[in-house]
């Protein structure tokens, strides 16, 4: 049964009531208040206030502090007038009831009211954010085909003064070369008038030394007149296009950089590789056409080590091996298999094979052989075999010299060989 609370004080005026509710000892916060325009209740388990208000009130201005033991409660009226008493004495036990359901209904209305009034203004701010988002996605769209559109003017007039400058270059050379070679052509001209005066014949009325006329000719035959031709330039070289073609490559690097030998004995390693699968073995009689393949085996294993399923991982390389055991990837891969379940024999076995396939050493395999050096010094350090580890991770990081997280590693192993060292 609820505590119920007589005590209390309360004051008013003509527009408003004040009403002092002590409640010492106890917590009390917004949640334990309830008040309609003509119903008031505090519940603070096990104590109960309630009142049925006199006349009603504006519940919505109307306000409640908390503290030091007292909820203060400053009720305004809906219409200014004195109240007789604080609550409705003179209601039955039914009306007093039937105020309370509609208080409580008209609260559960005002507050789905509220919700569908907050719903809708968090839907207006949602379309007011989405609109200046637009709004400034469409400036910065607009500011950068701004930019363009003068980026790509300012080319424009760059290129077109760029050609009216070679334009007139090209004419100033076009004259230039035009008034040199008019000039060589009368320097031509003066030094063969010269010739020609100094071999003329002295005296023109010898009979022996005067030049007889060409027969057939009107005027008389001079030695130099082929030579007074002017001489014609010749037209200039027509423009042609020079085809390259390169020769296709498997290696990203240059062919004059390669080793072709050890490349393309690396190439049919590997398809030699690809041919060889074991045709004799029982246990893949039943098996499908995929799964007698070593690469959709690797690919089976590899999802299921993804998936922390190592031994199942193991299986399918084992099989894989079984059915072609050239293949560099599988004694890799099931050594980092081992790894994982502790087998560190096991692993440093797999790595050793796998870096025996992975000859000759080319730049295709470089990604692999770090793998297996890497992976056979974990499984050395882990058997506390620290010298053979750090040997392994400094022929890693010959081959990938820019990679840090191997270099921290492998001073990592060195600070523990130095720390045995000490030790003995």
């Amino acid at each position: 049964m609820p505590v119920w609370l007589r005590e209390y004080s309360w004051r008013q005026t003509g527009s408003a009531v004040y009403l002092s509710l002590p409640l010492r000892g106890v917590r009390v916060t917004p949640a334990n208040i309830f008040c309609a325009d003509q119903y008031l209740k505090v519940s603070i388990p096990p104590f109960l206030f309630e009142a049925i208000l006199y006349a009603p009130i504006d519940d919505t201005n109307s306000t409640a502090k908390i503290g030091n033991g007292i909820i203060f409660f400053t009720l305004y009226k809906k219409e200014v007038a004195m109240w007789d008493s604080l609550t409705l004495a003179t209601a039955n036990k039914e009306k007093l009831q039937y105020l309370r359901e509609n208080a409580v209904l008209k609260a559960h209305e005002k507050a789905k009211e509220e919700t569908k009034a907050k719903k809708v203004t968090k839907q207006e701010h949602k379309k007011y954010a989405l609109e200046a988002t637009m709004k400034l996605e469409e400036a910065e769209r607009k500011r950068i085909e701004d930019l363009k559109e003068k980026e790509r003017q300012k080319v424009t007039k760059e290129l077109a003064l760029w050609k009216k400058q070679q334009k007139d270059a090209e004419k100033q050379k076009r004259v230039q070369k035009e008034g040199e070679l008019h000039q060589e052509v009368e320097q031509l001209k003066e030094k063969k008038k010269e010739k020609m005066n100094k071999t003329r014949i002295p005296n023109e009325e010898t009979s022996e030394t005067r030049l007889k006329p060409t027969k057939g000719c009107h005027g008389s035959y001079s030695m130099f007149s082929e030579n007074l031709k002017e001489e014609q330039l010749p037209a200039p070289r027509s423009a042609a296009t020079i085809k390259i073609n390169f020769t296709s490559r498997v290696f990203p690097t240059a062919l004059r950089e390669s080793r072709i030998a050890e490349e393309e004995e690396w190439l049919r390693k590997q398809a030699e590789a690809r041919r060889t699968v074991s045709a004799d073995l029982s246990e893949v009689e039943d098996l499908k056409e995929e799964e007698k393949n070593p690469d959709w085996l690797k690919d089976k294993g590899n999802k299921m080590f993804a998936t922390g399923n190592y031994l199942a991982a193991v299986n399918a390389y084992n099989l894989a091996v079984r059915l072609n055991n050239k293949l560099p990837l599988l004694y890799l891969n099931r050594a980092a298999c081992h790894l994982k379940l502790r087998n560190l024999h096991k692993a440093i076995e797999d790595s050793s094979k796998a870096l025996e396939l992975l000859t000759p050493p080319v730049p295709h395999n470089e990604h692999a052989r770090v793998k297996a050096y890497v992976r056979r010094g974990t499984a050395f350090c882990q058997l506390e075999l620290y010298a053979e580890g750090l040997q392994d991770y400094e022929a890693a990081l010959k081959i990938d010299p820019k990679n840090k997280t191997i270099e921290k590693d492998a001073e990592k192993i060195r600070h523990l060989i130095r720390g045995t060292m000490q030790d003995s």
